[in-house]
């Protein structure tokens, strides 16, 4: 079966691997792990955002070596860019229950990428780019587009792979034929080589 990947990169970096040793990940050898035999890995679109380097000028050096790893090493992968909103607002605090006091704090919130892999998701099912479709997130927001690629192309494969701990959203599974989890022993066994092949690109250190 052919098989797209989408990933919902901040999805999966917050819930997968965010405090981990293993960020370091190869998503064509992790998804080969998960899936079965029969599906023929013909695209991974990878959704995410540039990071900020404002509070820590190494996040974003650091994204930026790690997606020229996957560009490199992976002919599949395919990046796709949303974009940060950054604004002030007034949060309370949580001992002011009472008091209301509030504080003034800097929001910052991805945008685009769970719209991007909706749109990708049915534009490729229209398209008939696969036959299988494995999406990586636990964000409900992608109901819908599932939903009409189900009702308009029953014949198509849809799963759902789970990026960390927790329960699958039950919008999300509503419309999977499968569901998998990516967990902490297939993604030490799937990383990236400390340096990729022919090239200078080294895993940051404290990676």
């Amino acid at each position: 079966m052919r098989t797209i990947i989408y990933i919902d990169g901040f999805n999966f970096y917050y819930r997968a691997v965010k405090n981990t040793p293993y960020k370091w990940v190869d998503f064509k050898s992790l998804f080969q792990k998960l899936l079965s035999s029969h599906n023929q890995i013909v695209q991974i679109k990878y959704f995410t955002a540039l990071v900020s380097g404002k509070y820590n000028p190494q996040k974003p050096i650091k994204q930026q070596t790690f997606i020229r790893a996957l560009k490199t090493h992976i002919p599949e992968i395919e990046i796709y860019y949303g974009h940060f909103l950054t604004h002030e607002v007034y949060a309370p605090l949580v001992e002011s229950e009472n008091d209301k006091r509030t504080v003034k704090i800097i929001k910052t919130e991805e945008k685009g990428s769970d719209v991007n892999i909706a749109v990708h998701l049915l534009n490729d099912a229209w398209l008939n780019n696969y036959e299988c479709a494995a999406i990586v997130s636990n964000d409900s927001d992608l109901a819908e587009s599932m939903r009409l690629v189900k009702k308009h192309h029953p014949d198509k494969i849809l799963g759902l792979i789970m990026p960390g701990k927790g329960h699958p959203s039950k919008e999300l599974m509503k419309h999977a034929d499968f569901v998998k989890r990516a967990r902490t022993g297939v993604l030490k066994s799937s990383q990236l080589p400390n340096q990729i092949p022919n090239t200078k690109i080294i895993k940051p250190k404290d990676w």
